[in-house]
């Protein structure tokens, strides 16, 4: 809290003023960035519905382009627990709806794309594949096996 405050030009006493804990600032950040990558994504799922099998590859790039570009809220947005009562109502369902349709409306073929994006990203994110991996092209295998 003192490093945001100093990054602000205020005391820390002073971001107490404005939020009420750790806790609630990181809600207000999981939230911003729910609403952020929810439009790129409700965006690409727009693009790639113009080819039979693009939604889920429009989607995927999407996904690893924004992580990729944010590693640090990425992390934030994706690791431990969510705290799902301090998010507005409907946001992360309104986020995740892209994958949803893309998966013709089977939520669980949703969450396994999901988390074959994840596993990928933050893989790719701590650096765990050989220098010579072929990223994209383990991309391309794991979203074709989501593709309908």
């Amino acid at each position: 809290m003192r490093h945001l405050a100093d990054r602000m030009g205020i005391r820390a006493p002073s971001l107490y003023k404005h939020i009420e804990s750790k806790e609630e600032l990181e809600a207000l950040l999981i939230a911003d960035a729910f609403r952020e990558f929810g439009q790129v994504f409700h965006d690409a799922l727009a693009d790639g519905r113009r080819s039979r099998r693009g939604a889920m590859r429009a989607l995927a790039r999407t996904y690893r382009g924004w992580a990729l570009a944010h590693p640090h809220l990425y992390r934030l947005v994706t690791g431990g627990r969510l705290a799902r009562e301090r998010l507005p109502e409907g946001l992360e369902a309104w986020a995740a709806e892209p994958i949803v349709i893309a998966a013709g409306g089977d939520h669980d073929r949703a969450r396994a794309a999901w988390a074959f994006a994840h596993g990928m990203t933050i893989l790719e994110l701590d650096g765990r594949f050989p220098p010579d991996a072929n990223l994209d092209g383990a991309w391309s295998a794991g979203i074709a096996a989501f593709e309908g």
